[in-house]
């Protein structure tokens, strides 16, 4: 199994390098026979630990059984509200859903009582805690996913209730920033404390694909600004993680064309995954080939192809979900032979 999933990731790697010839990556999931996932709160984290060493067990079986490029990991997955949480936030847990922070603070004059926690006050040790037993469990080897991850300013907007944040983002950017900066300091303090123990390499927080190094952020408050404010609060801390880190992969479910361009520019950008329709899917297909690897969340059919500009410089990963193991191996077999699975 070991020479498989190195010539997975070998594929990962050159499909983030928009000048290499793989240009199609395919993954396919299945629900057939899969632990149920636990709720993500704090009290439920062994029986989470269960959940993600049970169902890596089961991927690694799948290795030589599903010709895909997926890759096993142990999954550290979380809801979004972790770094909103360390500030103070209080958390929703719904009974059918993932918790989520609530605002901390209502306005500007609040902001000023705000204060970087010391990472070790936090809940967030706990998630190395975690990591540490996962990787005792299935061995130094095992990949392990990010918990997850969002922008400096995307928690910043979780933190200040969201109309007043957008209001202060023209009467009050000083302190807007001054935010962000504390969130980014406290996040870089995470996770370098992560990759020293666990090393560079490991699998998104979202959707899940192979980083040999950097990190993997979300960022979708970008779709509630324009390009302009982009450049000013959301730029600027996206090259830093990526500089910081080695290279950065990028999620956004927001509606985003008005950024496509900006994000063009992000330094060090490796993976692309965002959530559109179908026809904005083939228009960010074609505005940002040549730029890096892209993750649509939609399913590029045959008949898409033919709305592709050069579809042979444009490096394209599939993601399918099917309902059995059996299933899963037909898909990809069936993929494999038009070379979409390398």
């Amino acid at each position: 199994m070991t020479a498989e999933i190195e010539r997975r990731k070998h594929n990962w790697v050159k499909f983030a390098d928009p000048t290499s010839n793989v240009n199609r990556l395919l993954t396919v999931n299945y629900g057939e026979g899969m632990p149920p996932r636990p709720m993500l709160w704090w009290e439920l984290l062994r029986e989470r630990e269960d959940w993600s060493y049970n169902t890596y067990i089961k991927k690694c079986e799948d290795v030589s059984y599903i010709p895909d490029n997926t890759i096993p990991f142990l999954s550290m997955i979380t809801g979004t509200e972790i770094f909103a949480e360390a500030f103070g936030c209080r958390v929703h847990r719904p009974d059918n859903n993932n918790p989520f922070a609530l605002p901390l603070i209502a306005n500007v004059d609040e902001f000023y009582k705000i204060k970087k926690p010391r990472l070790e006050d936090t809940k967030l040790p706990l998630l190395i805690d975690s990591a540490e037993r996962l990787r005792e469990r299935a061995g130094a080897d095992a990949l392990l996913s990010l918990p997850d991850n969002q922008t400096p300013m995307d928690i910043a907007a979780l933190i200040w209730e969201k109309s007043d944040f957008y209001a202060a983002l023209y009467e009050e950017p000083d302190a807007v920033l001054e935010l962000a900066e504390m969130i980014k300091e406290l996040q870089f303090e995470f996770f370098d404390e992560w990759f020293k123990r666990f090393g560079k390499e490991h699998i998104a927080h979202y959707p899940d694909y192979y980083m040999p190094c950097g990190i993997t952020i979300s960022e979708d408050e970008v779709g509630a600004v324009s390009a302009d404010m982009y450049r000013k609060f959301f730029e600027a801390e996206l090259n830093e993680f990526s500089e910081r880190y080695g290279g950065i992969g990028v999620h956004c479910c927001a509606d985003s064309a008005h950024q496509w361009e900006n994000f063009k520019h992000i330094k060090g950008l490796k993976i692309l995954n965002l959530v559109r329709d179908r026809q904005q899917t083939i228009d960010s297909l074609n505005m940002l080939r040549n730029v890096c690897g892209l993750y649509p969340s939609q399913p590029i059919l045959m008949d898409d192809y033919s709305k592709l500009k050069e579809p042979e410089k444009i490096h394209i990963a599939q993601y399918i979900y099917v309902s059995t193991r059996d299933e899963a191996k037909r898909i990809a077999e069936h993929f494999a032979e038009y070379g979409v699975a390398f």
